[in-house]
């Protein structure tokens, strides 16, 4: 195994003449949360590393799956009769998740903005995207919970497998066409889950 070639010469002689090439349409992107974004990275410093940004993001998605595999580790807490989880985790459950979008937005433009772009800044950010899939999906299974008013673990299951099944869609359209087109699904989810978490926080009382 660790003698085995994954990249081959030919493939990393490749990486000198990739470049980064995407179409978002998503009217929510485009007149929305591109402009935010434009006007987060002006005021990062220039020498903050675009990869550390990635990076941050991905573990505030960690730190929220963690904090809720804490106050709902059976995904029962939303259901009749148990324990609820604290109305102060969805906040910050909710600000996280915004927090972590907020990152994975503008880490590409600050690359961008400090010349630092690169075909394994790239890969990195979206090695990361595939893992937040998991991170991401099962945490928001705490707002639907299980029992006879959530839905099943199987449903979870499927859940899941759609998510990450458009995500592998969207890099295998981009290895075949040279352009990454960013699926509509993934602003509008992330949005949306962070406003479903305020709300509920009122049902935890």
């Amino acid at each position: 195994m660790f003698s085995y070639e994954y990249v081959t010469e030919e493939q990393l002689a490749g990486f000198d003449k990739y470049k980064y090439s995407a179409v978002d349409t998503n009217p929510l992107s485009v007149y929305v949360m591109h402009p935010f974004w434009n006007s987060v990275v002006k005021i990062l410093p220039t020498w903050l590393a675009p990869n550390l940004l990635t990076f941050c993001g991905f573990m505030l998605l960690v730190l929220n799956f963690c904090m809720l595999a804490y106050f709902d580790y059976n995904f029962y807490a939303s259901g009749e009769g148990y324990e609820h989880v604290p109305s102060w985790v969805w906040g910050v459950a909710g600000f996280l998740n915004f927090t972590a979008y907020t990152l994975d937005g503008v880490d590409g433009k600050q690359a961008r903005r400090t010349n630092s772009s690169s075909p394994l800044g790239e890969l990195f950010d979206h090695g990361l995207d595939s893992w937040a899939c998991v991170f991401f999906v099962v945490t928001v299974y705490s707002i639907f919970g299980r029992g006879e008013a959530g839905v099943s673990v199987f449903t979870l299951f499927l859940i899941l497998w759609v998510v990450l099944f458009s995500f592998i869609l969207s890099h295998w359209e981009k290895y075949n066409t040279g352009i990454l087109f960013l699926p509509w699904g993934y602003d509008i989810s992330q949005v949306t889950t962070t406003e479903q978490r305020h709300p509920l926080k009122r049902l935890s009382n």
